[in-house]
């Protein structure tokens, strides 16, 4: 039978949970943990992650520490003011007038290389440079 088939079989853990019952030993052991975990708190800079005293670290070890609500307002988000130039006109680097370009020839093919234009597969467009070319064009690669 699958789970989604089960009735009241559940994921959802609804007892509270407790602390089992500890030995000497495994309270000494979790003692020498407590302090481990403060110093490595210490160390890496999270002093809010340090318990101050060991029932607190023996309910967080377990799943049962509930940590303090913060009793300060958390700070509200002011946005950067924006830097703004008070001067409309900015000179620019070159303040000599300058001559205006020329503009460009079109440019045509005036030579006598190129006999003519032949149409491949796909209307792509070559240009024939001598007879031998021409030919091969014609054929398409076929002989």
């Amino acid at each position: 039978m699958t789970m989604h088939l089960m009735r009241g079989i559940t994921t959802t853990r609804t007892t509270k949970r407790k602390r089992p019952k500890l030995t000497q030993a495994k309270i000494e052991k979790l003692q020498v943990e407590w302090r481990q975990h403060n110093k490595h708190m210490r160390k890496i800079h999270l002093h809010d992650m340090q318990f101050k005293t060991f029932e607190d670290y023996l309910d967080y070890v377990h799943g049962v520490y509930k940590s303090p609500k913060s009793t300060q307002p958390r700070e509200t988000y002011v946005p950067p003011t924006v830097f703004r130039r008070e001067t409309l006109d900015v000179p620019s680097l070159n303040t000599i007038p300058m001559g205006v370009a020329a503009k460009a020839e079109p440019k045509v093919y005036t030579g006598t290389l190129i006999k003519g234009i032949a149409t491949m597969h796909k209307s792509n467009a070559v240009p024939i440079i001598d007879k031998e070319q021409a030919m091969d064009i014609a054929r398409m690669r076929r002989g």
